[in-house]
């Protein structure tokens, strides 16, 4: 049982995280074949089309950090969990390149997309660069054979989340074929909640945990993934474009099946919504009147509930109470992106 101490600075952690993780990110990116290497730094943010150095908006780095947390929780030097921190954040990267195919996104991160930048082949040679780069990383880390069989157990679960989000999109709003948020959960659990438990859970596994703490880590990521999706959801409908580098709407004109959408369908205060929901255009017509029933509230209300969770499980595990107190400032941070 771990005695949680306050919460920690997350933009603090994410950024002593970063300063350890990224050289070795980038020794493992120039490794690439030049030009996949190229368009691997341009999703990063390195470097502009054609090699120029930029310093582009990046990613939070919640994973990476989370790895090397889970080195430090089982009581490690947080450098046990850079190679964990490594493949978690190019397994990341690929699916990033290949979600905006997948979507049609055309940017990302305020800046053309990969696909957009370099061509549809060329990202998707990207994406498998990244990804088998990945193995390769985890491949030569000590617990090397057990740490690439519990990356290959997250892909599998992320990919079946993404196959679900995929087609919820082809779902109708009501009726018996709807989606439902026990399916929602369902999904988000494998397509965002994967790779962020395998984050902490191969930081723990590579930092000596026994197998209860690496599953214990593994289960707190998820929910902190679910969290995160919701959140996520959240900011896809109301968050400042200028903030969040997405089009203000997509995810509605996107039919995606959110979970503020869900929620606010389930109340009565939603009549005429799913006529609103097929209809182009009308985007903040409709996120007010999903607001108005009452799908914003929920949604922050599930994402408390599974950052709760999360710290449940956290308090289960003879954790370093350093580290725990820091995976926990990252919990909080989830939720003070919105509110």
């Amino acid at each position: 049982m771990t005695t949680l101490q306050a919460p920690y600075s997350a933009l603090g952690v994410l950024a002593r995280c970063r300063a350890l993780v990224d050289p070795a990110l980038r020794e493992a990116v120039g490794r690439m074949h030049p030009w996949v290497a190229e368009m691997a730094a341009y999703s990063f943010g390195w470097c502009e089309v054609g090699g120029a150095p930029a310093t582009a908006p990046g990613g939070k780095g919640v994973r990476q950090a989370l790895a090397v947390l889970g080195a430090e929780a089982a009581g490690a030097d947080g450098r046990a969990g850079v190679p964990a921190a490594v493949a978690v954040e190019l397994v990341h990267a690929f699916s990033l390149l290949h979600d905006d195919i997948m979507d049609g996104d055309a940017t990302r991160r305020r800046r053309p997309a990969v696909w957009k930048a370099y061509g549809t082949g060329p990202a998707v040679l990207a994406g498998d660069a990244l990804f088998a780069l990945a193995v390769e990383t985890l491949a030569a880390a000590p617990r090397g054979a057990g740490a690439v069989r519990l990356l290959s157990a997250a892909l599998t679960d992320l990919v079946r989340g993404q196959a679900d989000d995929l087609l919820f999109a082809t779902r109708p709003y009501t009726g018996p074929e709807r989606v439902t948020p026990e399916e929602y959960r369902s999904m988000a659990d494998g397509k965002t909640g994967a790779l962020l438990g395998c984050a902490a859970a191969l930081g723990a596994l590579l930092g000596g945990a026994p197998d209860s703490t690496v599953g214990t880590l593994d289960r707190a990521g998820r929910r902190l993934g679910v969290a995160f999706q919701l959140v996520d959801d959240v900011l896809g409908i109301w968050g400042d474009p200028a903030v969040t580098g997405k089009p203000v709407g997509g995810d509605l004109r996107e039919r995606r099946k959110t979970y503020p959408v869900l929620a606010a369908l389930g109340s009565p205060a939603a009549r005429g919504l799913p006529e609103l929901l097929d209809a182009p255009g009308r985007a903040e017509e409709t996120a007010a009147l999903i607001e108005a029933a009452g799908g914003r509230t929920a949604a922050l209300a599930e994402a408390r509930a599974h950052t709760t969770a999360a710290r449940a499980e956290l308090a289960r595990a003879p954790l370093a109470a350093e580290a725990a107190g820091q995976l926990l400032g990252l919990l909080d941070h989830l939720l003070d992106r919105v509110l």
